[in-house]
């Protein structure tokens, strides 16, 4: 009787093991930044992957810092998140913390459809270890065309020229772009900007160039405020996320024109935290999510570049309007000639003392 309780009891609790893992497997947590860029994640990537696997895919927002969640998580020892959406410079802290799974990009990734490798087709230098880029998008200059009747803006350095091109300036409150730009602006190579950024006359030069627009800038803190402001007439030109600006242009139909030149591009993408609860499953959304046609797919739902090379001859129409989003990619050729990479590396080392004197120099 013992003998068959106990047998009985193991069959019971096995059963429920099997349950479990079972349960645990029919969906995945996605953490990522909600709205429109979480729509345009589950239209491109995990609508189908369910289709696909029958794997469930759970949205869940950010409630803050990513970085902030999952050390919380790895601490606690309980994590509940299963694959995160995070920027370059955050997913390189968590993986030199060894929060992040690292990622062998030969095995754990598809071939791009050109049969390249991952190595070559991704963005240069963006697979480093734990983070697997999606998308490029860029922090960047608009005006608004009523402003300028005899002749537009178009380089970084007529955006610091209030003599040309009068009006207010609308600037996100962070040190991050606007030192670079100003340095542009005052003569500096795309280039060389972060060689002459990282010396102390470097930070000064930029300052100073700052100087010369301060009083005429209005100061944004939310991606809402810029095209806005555009709209009210209170600026008439506003540095803004790429992406607000497309949809004040294509589907509020405001008279808004992108300055391409200096574009300040930013990789975003996923990270699989160490203590992901459905780390199989995970592994496979990661390997579904980033190949050749879902990148591609995604840009039909927002103007952000796919961060794989094989992937720009797949972009085709925005879902909801049906215009051509090639023009609209930060990527695209025409767009990208003077590009300048946000080095995050560089604002991991010194981001908190330059936002200290940012601060500072905005009080005075």
């Amino acid at each position: 009787m013992k003998n068959s309780l106990k047998l009985s009891t193991a069959i019971i609790l096995g059963s429920v093991a099997v349950a479990t893992v079972a349960q645990a497997a029919e969906s995945i947590t996605v953490v990522s930044w909600g709205g429109a860029y979480t729509a345009s994640q589950r239209g491109a990537y995990s609508d189908p992957f369910t289709a696909k696997t029958g794997i469930t895919v759970l949205d869940e927002d950010k409630s803050g810092n990513a970085l902030a969640g999952m050390r919380a998580q790895a601490e606690a020892g309980n994590g509940t998140w299963d694959i995160v959406d995070i920027l370059e410079g955050d997913a390189l802290t968590a993986c030199d913390e060894g929060i992040a799974e690292e990622i062998d990009y030969n095995n754990d990734l598809e071939q791009g459809a050109d049969g390249s490798a991952p190595l070559d087709d991704f963005v240069a230098g963006s697979l480093t270890g734990c983070f697997v880029p999606t998308i490029v998008y860029a922090t960047l200059f608009a005006y608004n065309n009523t402003a300028f009747p005899d002749g537009a803006p178009q380089t970084i350095a007529d955006v610091f020229d209030l003599e040309k091109f009068p009006g207010k300036r609308s600037l996100e409150k962070i040190p991050a772009a606007n030192l670079e730009w100003a340095l542009v602006a005052d003569g500096v190579p795309y280039d060389k900007v972060y060689e002459v950024l990282d010396t102390p006359e470097g930070v000064d030069r930029a300052f100073a160039k700052l100087d010369t627009i301060k009083d005429s800038v209005i100061w944004w803190e939310a991606g809402a405020q810029p095209p806005q402001l555009l709209a009210d007439g209170e600026v008439t030109i506003a540095s803004a996320y790429n992406g607000r600006i497309f949809n004040a242009q294509v589907v509020e139909n405001q008279p808004f024109t992108i300055i391409w030149d200096g574009q300040m591009f930013e990789l975003d993408g996923w990270v699989v935290p160490k203590n992901a609860p459905n780390k199989k499953a995970a592994m496979d959304y990661l390997r579904f999510s980033t190949d050749t046609q879902r990148l591609a797919d995604q840009a039909k739902y927002i103007s952000y570049g796919p961060a794989r090379k094989s992937s720009a001859p797949l972009i085709s129409t925005h879902i909801s309007t049906g215009v051509d989003m090639n023009p609209h990619m930060p990527t695209n050729p025409a767009n990208f000639k003077t590009p300048i990479k946000k080095d995050a590396a560089f604002w991991a080392d010194n981001g908190d003392d330059l936002k200290e004197r940012f601060n500072a120099w905005l009080a005075q």
